[in-house]
């Protein structure tokens, strides 16, 4: 269950693993408060099970706040990146998807661009020896082929 609270402009999001993610936020009209749009578009990422693209996010938005624009929800996801407070998925071939920003990594159907959360072991440590120095961040993504593409049932 993910629990988010809002409190002035600071979001508290719990993950899966009951840990607690504080993101202040700094997107806002000029005034210090928060864009009621901005809002919005992090609550239901950080609530979707899925990798929503900006098409699906409007439409979903669409139904609690009628009079929002698809240029709207472009603007607020690149400034909501920009700030780092959600993540794009880029895979060739389809349009980019938004994804929270808890630590994960994905799996990428080359076939069918299908894109599914995993949790691999942290390489960190293992990439900081390989370069020699530290690293900021990483973003793993593990190309295969899914079950249905396989002719799985």
């Amino acid at each position: 269950m993910l629990v988010i609270i809002i409190f002035k402009n600071l979001y508290m999001f719990s993950t899966k693993a009951g840990e607690y993610i504080i993101i202040r936020i700094i997107l806002n009209r000029g005034d210090g408060e928060v864009t009621k749009y901005a809002k919005r578009i992090l609550e239901v990422i950080n609530r979707s099970e899925e990798h929503m693209t900006a098409e699906q996010l409007f439409l979903e938005l669409k139904g609690i706040e009628p009079s929002i624009v698809l240029a709207t929800v472009y603007n607020n996801l690149n400034a909501l990146c920009q700030e780092g407070l959600i993540r794009k998925m880029s895979v060739e071939g389809s349009p980019d998807r938004y994804d929270k920003i808890q630590k994960h990594d994905h799996l990428v159907c080359k076939k069918c661009s299908a894109l599914s959360d995993m949790n691999f072991e942290d390489l960190t440590g293992s990439l900081e020896k390989q370069l020699g120095e530290g690293i900021l961040s990483y973003d793993l993504k593990v190309f295969y082929l899914c079950s249905k593409c396989r002719g799985e049932k």
